[in-house]
């Protein structure tokens, strides 16, 4: 059985291992020992706090096979982006150029440097190694955040936002960036990527062009990869549609990757999310539908997923067996919360 919950000191071998599988484009584990063990410090620090409004927290989880030990993936929530240190986007827009004495009529799309997402809570780091990529180990590293988020909303903001990995290739080269650096930087992408996975956006202020730019001055690749994703990226994508997600025109600075927004109260998930009290029975048979349920704490949350779950709509109750009550960390009585996978 595999269960969620937030990371310890005791993982940080596994999360280096996610952070060299993870490639190019995965900015926020980059290939650093002192960065990835700050993440974990963090993130223990940010479930340790109590707080009544979101800052500047990250909470960070991993998926552990509870037979093995071994970790299968990683997810993890920005409480509140662009507190500390400014957070960029291009806004996709338009200019009109007009002349009626020359009867022009000229539509031209622009990108315009923002920070219109300051304070939004983030999805990010989702990553699942590519040998446990079967079942729904994917989908519900995606949506068990949102469950976390409903049950602690005081930590987060009600709008959220994923910035979605853009356009490169096997080589970790954009074509957007490619264009960037020949006007006006002179590193290359994987480069430029290390450095804001690495915290460090002071060159974005200093190089970064501070006037709309005119998408039709880019070359036609740049032009083409604009708000479209990395292939690997695609199911990640319209699993956040389906709960909700919307692109409004807001993209990556390097690779012009979408970012995608949705107010917490909308997501499908904390939509669809029954809250109930446990039973726990030897008699509990697997049914049609896969079951993610949660013990709704904070520091010590534990989340799964299986078949083995009896809903009732009419008493609120959710019946497991013993070994999903024992991975949740719950007892009979205990309240539970769980959705439809």
């Amino acid at each position: 059985m595999q269960v969620l919950r937030p990371i310890s000191s005791n993982d940080f071998a596994a999360l280096k291992t996610i952070a060299v599988e993870s490639g190019h484009g995965f900015t926020s584990l980059p290939v650093d020992d002192e960065l990835l063990a700050s993440k974990i410090q963090r993130s223990q620090e940010s479930f340790d706090k109590t707080l009544s409004a979101p800052s500047d927290e990250g909470y960070l989880f991993v998926l552990e096979d509870l037979e093995t030990g071994e970790i299968s993936g990683t997810t993890a929530i920005e409480a509140a982006v662009g507190m500390q240190v400014p957070l960029y986007h291009y806004h996709q827009g338009k200019t009109v150029h007009h002349s009626s004495t020359l009867k022009v009529y000229n539509t031209v799309d622009i990108l315009s440097m923002c920070n219109d997402y300051t304070g939004s809570s983030e999805i990010c780091t989702l990553f699942l190694r590519e040998q446990f990529r079967r079942g729904l180990a994917g989908r519900f590293l995606s949506r068990i955040r949102f469950l976390f988020m409903a049950e602690h909303t005081e930590r987060f903001s009600d709008r959220i936002i994923a910035e979605m990995r853009g356009v490169s290739d096997e080589h970790g080269h954009s074509p957007f960036w490619q264009w960037l650096q020949e006007h006006f930087f002179s590193i290359e992408f994987p480069q430029a990527d290390h450095l804001v996975g690495l915290g460090d956006k002071v060159f974005i202020s200093e190089l970064m062009p501070k006037y709309p730019i005119y998408a039709n001055l880019l070359s036609p690749e740049a032009q083409a990869v604009i708000g479209h994703v990395h292939e690997k990226t695609k199911p990640a994508l319209r699993l956040l549609e389906k709960e909700g997600f919307e692109h409004r025109g807001y993209v990556d600075l390097f690779d012009a990757g979408p970012t995608v927004e949705a107010r917490l109260e909308n997501i499908r998930t904390v939509r669809e999310t029954q809250n109930g009290t446990l039973i726990i029975s030897e008699q509990v048979t697997e049914g049609e539908s896969t079951w993610a349920l949660s013990n709704g704490r904070l520091e010590a949350f534990r989340a799964t997923f299986t078949t083995s779950v009896v809903w009732n709509e009419q008493s609120k109750t959710f019946t497991v067996a013993p070994k999903t009550a024992h991975a949740l960390q719950l007892k009979e009585g205990d309240k539970v919360s769980g959705f439809v996978l």
